[in-house]
């Protein structure tokens, strides 16, 4: 198993093996481009995002800066509206539906780090000129369609929130949200049903 694929599976993974510097390379330039254009440039955008982006749908817009750090494991629907100040960390797949919001500084985490010392850091690798090794893993993310995602909202790996939610600003968002549902707070809670 390639470590890409033990990437996208959800297991631990070399983040430093030479196919992700080369994804994290391509993203950087791009981004580099995407970043220095003019709000009104919005043909220039489109065609750097269709080159970034694992898909991306009609009339999508995302707001400068933008960070990410593959581009290639985001796919973006229709009708989406994404904020200034949004950081995408794409280890693994990031998907988002139709019709959605998503408000300035907005955080979205795949990859992750086990939480027990002894299992997160690799004490001897045998090389002393590298960085300290620890182990990462990655879990997609599911923003539904018609969603809305305050500002600030952060996502941690593997959760999906169902179509038609509203996170609130400033929440973090640890599992998932069912569809139809307004959720806040630090952890993001379901606080009652909306679209009824």
């Amino acid at each position: 198993m390639t470590e890409l694929e033990k990437c996208l599976a959800g297991e631990f993974y070399d983040c430093h093996d030479q196919i992700f510097l080369e994804f994290k390379g391509h993203a950087r330039k791009l981004l580099r481009e995407y970043n220095a254009l003019a709000y009104e440039q919005k043909e220039e955008k489109n065609s750097i995002l269709k080159e970034l982006f694992g898909a991306v749908g009609r009339r999508v817009s995302v707001g400068a800066p933008f960070i990410c750090d593959y581009g290639r494991n985001i796919y973006i629907g229709n009708h989406v509206s994404i904020n200034m100040n949004c950081t995408f960390v794409d280890c693994n797949k990031i998907t988002i539906g139709d019709n959605v919001m998503i408000a300035s500084n907005v955080q979205l985490y795949t990859a992750t780090h086990p939480v027990e010392l002894s299992e997160r850091y690799i004490a001897d690798t045998g090389l002393e000129t590298e960085p300290p090794v620890f182990r990462t893993y990655a879990l997609p993310i599911t923003i539904g369609s018609g969603c809305w995602l305050g500002g600030g909202v952060i996502v941690l790996p593997g959760v999906t929130i169902g179509d038609g939610s509203v996170i609130g600003a400033g929440s973090v968002v640890t599992r998932d949200i069912p569809e139809n549902s307004l959720a806040v707070g630090n952890p993001c809670r379901v606080i009652r049903k909306i679209n009824v």
